[in-house]
């Protein structure tokens, strides 16, 4: 199976994520990236033993873009603090249907898990079971029916781009379980985590990884080159 790593030291090893990929395993029984990544380093450094590759954040199963994994226990201990501590910044990249929402906004909800469903609902005060919810967005380019954000998650919570953003009417591509009009041909949704800026579990110097967008879509292909040119 093929894999493009964006990033790998002795520590860490990040990889763009397709969509399809799952970061743990679950009831299809597919093969998670974590057991790809094991056998990937195996092969390349001709490993006889067992590989470790630790799990430190997820990314929905429909969703592409970066995933980090750490190569001993040390750093994934160490990067685990980091995300609960919330030090470590994400930017994700959402390609919504064309709205009204205003072109910069600061969100902030209660979300509760349905975990029957699989789905989180949003509410603007305090509800039981509810986490708090916090992100920032800005458009960044447009067409004339979609609009391209970008997301900065102050919280992790499950769904939790996707649901806040259909909370105010802008509704991701492809994601019929938060109001899409129609799925994508290829099962994802239009959500990508574009960069991870981190320190470094062991160097302490600070880690910027970017993510290419989805390769051979045309819409994702217009979007990153408009803001290329923009920029």
């Amino acid at each position: 199976m093929s894999l493009e790593v964006l990033y790998e030291d002795n520590h860490l090893i990040a990889v763009n994520k397709r969509s399809g990929d799952i970061t743990q395993g679950d009831k299809t029984g597919d093969t998670p990236l974590p057991e790809i990544i094991q056998a990937w380093l195996k092969e390349k450094y001709n490993k006889p033993g067992n590989v470790f590759c630790g799990v430190i954040h997820r990314l929905d199963r429909p969703t592409t873009g970066i995933v980090l994994f750490a190569k001993t226990s040390k750093a994934l201990a160490r990067m685990n603090q980091q995300f609960q501590t919330k030090e470590v910044q994400k930017i994700y990249w959402a390609i919504t249907e064309k709205s009204n929402v205003p072109d910069k906004g600061h969100l902030i909800n209660y979300l509760r898990k349905d975990t029957v469903k699989n789905k989180s609902f949003a509410f603007d005060k305090e509800v039981a079971e509810g986490k708090k919810a916090e992100l920032t967005y800005a458009k960044i380019a447009e067409s004339d029916r979609y609009d391209l954000l970008e997301v900065a998650p102050r919280t992790g919570r499950h769904h939790q781009i996707r649901v806040q953003l259909s909370n105010i009417g802008a509704i991701i591509k492809g994601d019929l379980k938060y109001g899409a009009k129609r799925s994508n041909p290829d099962g994802s949704i239009c959500l990508h985590a574009r960069k991870l800026m981190f320190v470094h579990p062991v160097s302490k110097e600070k880690i910027v990884i970017t993510a290419p967008v989805p390769k051979e879509d045309t819409l994702w292909d217009f979007f990153s080159r408009r803001v290329l040119d923009e920029r």
